[in-house]
């Protein structure tokens, strides 16, 4: 035996889509119901647990042998599922290192995280059934008592035998599906060193990071209690009966004279520069009780495991164009910042109930609850966390793709990138809180928005106007930016011509350290990494201003499987996107290799778990900033703190 493809079906009364399968897998009430598997890519078995067949000995063998590779489909389910049936106890699981992702594969490729999906694009013989999402709502889930079924809350095998056997049938038909996907995209393996960072993936994920579970818990009773305050009071002013109701709402400030069209985020701060009296207080309950601080706090709740650690909170392979990492259950990738003077104090506050000082300090206690989600991950007892992140990274690759010298400078001098770019485009010496310190701020915004071929939406988008520069000066910046970065501009242009002379000639390109190829219907961009980036079945197309462009097959806005178009600034954002990624996961490495333990990463940011007195900042920055043997004379460069708690610098 050298490999065996795997697929189980099990039952837990836990919601997995929002729990996660460590959540998931720990509930008292888990078992597994199927277990199909193929050895060596032959004939599918299907062991029917639930009603007593056991799993040959051999194979209970083989999931803790490392010498043979287990295959699934998102594995990361069979294996910790897996676990639990072995007996591991919360905290311990199988080694990932010989368990291989059949979904990480396709998303390799530019394929949808989903095996039904991935075997409609395909087109293949064999596809997943689509009786499955029902058969599984009937055996996998708790149901509802009724006098129909007797009062029982979950179906057995025994309550529909003819059902049970379908069941089955779409085990083994997922194993047949898998084993297709793998036959398909053999001409395509994954690189080891993409495996090796999935394994470590899975390790970060199984090692997971602490919760402060009674900070968690008061945090949801504070914005419980202040909610119906809130509420009560919002009743009290309009009479209505529900004021969280946006038509209720939207009709009562039209008797208050208001024009209303919608009661939006950006509506309501339209409208609160002009209101007094009661409108202005409405319009203010409404921004609070519209704030959605609890939710990350129940979904904490949610996913946190017995031990009070949270678990597969990051999803490799994320974002399939660049090869991102993405977040899970909790979602980390989107936390608040926060901007509190007295974070310490601000948590005890919280901690203790006392809502009249959090009032009396702070204003608004919604806000605070926000401001404060970051600092209920913790470390665990005798250790801190160091957190070390890449700065400016995406600015500091993209200049040394392009070549823009005199930005490379500014990063290799410890400057500030901001009053630099400014500096250039005006012509004129800007130092910030110095000679020329106001034009910093449109520095910064043209920074933010045109590095990969934005205009004066772009600046729009990222708040220029709000900031107060006036509409008529935007696209003064975006000629002004373009001219001040001509490398960059001729490095947009550069990949556009190269990515529609592969996609119309079939033919090899090469250019700024970068090959575009086109293999069996998928656009490849090789990266200085080693990396491709994949674009399924490209060809060239006409965009919406009338000109040529290549568009491909992915997962668009809507997250349907369509027909998408892109141009060189879109590729080159994905080019340097994936390199950052592909620097962070190489820094990773460094750290993990050397005994740090990762318990999460953020963007271009890593928390490690340290114990105290062991290790300092500048150490885990230094090992964050060494150049990849692939990026000579990329200036780049870490900065660190540590914390008691999670927290934002």
């Amino acid at each position: 035996m050298k490999t065996i493809s795997i697929d189980i079906e099990t039952y837990s009364s836990v919601d997995l889509t929002k729990a996660g399968v460590y959540r998931y897998a720990e509930s008292p009430d888990f078992e597994i119901l199927l277990f199909a598997y193929a050895i060596d890519g032959g004939e599918v078995k299907v062991i029917d647990v639930a009603r007593g067949e056991h799993i040959p000995k051999e194979i209970i063998e083989a999931l803790t042998d490392e010498r043979i590779h287990k295959y699934a489909f998102n594995a990361q389910f069979e294996r910790v599922c897996l676990s639990r049936f072995l007996g591991y106890p919360v905290g311990e699981y199988l080694n990932p290192d010989s368990w291989f992702c059949t979904m990480v594969w396709a998303a390799t490729l530019g394929f949808p995280l989903s095996l039904e999906k991935v075997g409609a694009v395909l087109g293949l013989e064999k596809q997943k059934l689509t009786t499955g999402k029902e058969l599984i709502r009937y055996f996998c889930k708790p149901c509802e008592a009724t006098i129909a079924n007797g009062g029982r809350t979950r179906n057995y095998p025994r309550h529909a035998l003819d059902k049970w056997e379908d069941f089955k049938a779409y085990n083994k038909r997922d194993v047949e599906t898998e084993m297709q996907i793998q036959g398909r995209l053999s001409a395509f393996p994954v690189s080891d060193t993409e495996w090796e960072n999935y394994h470590l993936d899975q390790s970060i994920n199984d090692y997971g990071i602490a919760l402060d579970m009674d900070f968690v818990e008061h945090a949801i009773s504070c914005d419980a209690v202040t909610t119906t305050n809130k509420t009560e009071r919002a009743k009290a002013l309009t009479g209505i009966d529900n004021p969280n109701s946006a038509q209720q709402l939207k009709a009562w400030l039209v008797e208050q004279g208001q024009t209303v069209d919608s009661l939006s985020k950006a509506d309501v701060a339209r409208l609160l520069k002009d209101a007094t009296g009661n409108v202005e207080e409405i319009l203010k309950l409404r921004q609070e009780l519209a704030k959605s601080s609890v939710k990350k706090y129940i979904a904490m709740r949610t996913v946190v495991n017995t031990d009070s650690r949270a678990r597969g909170l990051i999803q490799f392979y994320g974002a399939a164009r660049t090869g991102r990492f993405s977040g899970r259950n909790i979602q980390v990738q989107n936390l608040p910042q926060n901007h509190l003077d007295d974070l310490p104090k601000a948590r005890e506050l919280v901690r203790h109930d006392n809502y009249s000082a959090i009032e009396d300090t702070y204003g608004n206690i919604p806000n605070v609850l926000s401001e404060l989600i970051r600092t209920a991950f913790v470390p665990k007892d005798g250790h801190r966390f160091i957190v070390s992140d890449f700065s400016a990274i995406e600015a500091r690759v993209l200049a040394w793709y392009a070549g823009e010298n005199w930005r490379i400078e500014v990063f290799e001098k410890g400057g500030d990138i901001y009053c630099a770019s400014a500096s250039q485009m005006f012509g004129i010496p800007v130092e910030k809180n110095g000679v020329n310190g106001h034009l910093r701020q449109k520095g910064k915004i043209a920074e933010l928005a045109l590095g990969y071929g934005g205009s004066v939406g772009a600046l729009k988008a990222m708040g220029a106007v709000a900031m107060g520069i006036p509409e008529g000066e935007l696209k003064g910046l975006v000629t002004a930016w373009r001219g001040a970065n001509p490398m960059i501009t001729k490095f947009w242009w550069a990949v556009d011509r190269a990515v529609k002379y592969t996609v119309s000639t079939k033919q090899p390109y090469s250019c700024y350290g970068l090959t575009f190829s086109y293999e069996k219907g998928i656009l490849f961009i090789s990266l200085p990494s080693g990396r491709r980036l994949a674009y399924v079945r490209p060809r060239m197309g006409i965009n919406g201003f009338g000109s040529d462009c290549v568009t491909y097959e992915g997962v668009g806005a809507t997250k349907k499987w369509e027909r998408l178009e892109s141009y060189g600034p879109k590729f080159v954002e994905n080019i340097v996107q994936a390199t950052a990624r592909d620097i962070l996961v190489e820094a990773m490495q460094r750290l993990y290799k050397l005994g740090f333990n990762i318990t999460m990463h953020v963007h271009d940011e890593v928390v490690l778990e340290v114990p105290k007195g062991v290790s300092n900042v500048k150490e885990c920055c230094q090992i964050m900033s060494i150049n990849p043997e692939w990026a000579v004379g990329l200036p780049l460069n870490a900065d660190g703190y540590e914390c008691e708690f999670y927290k934002k610098e």
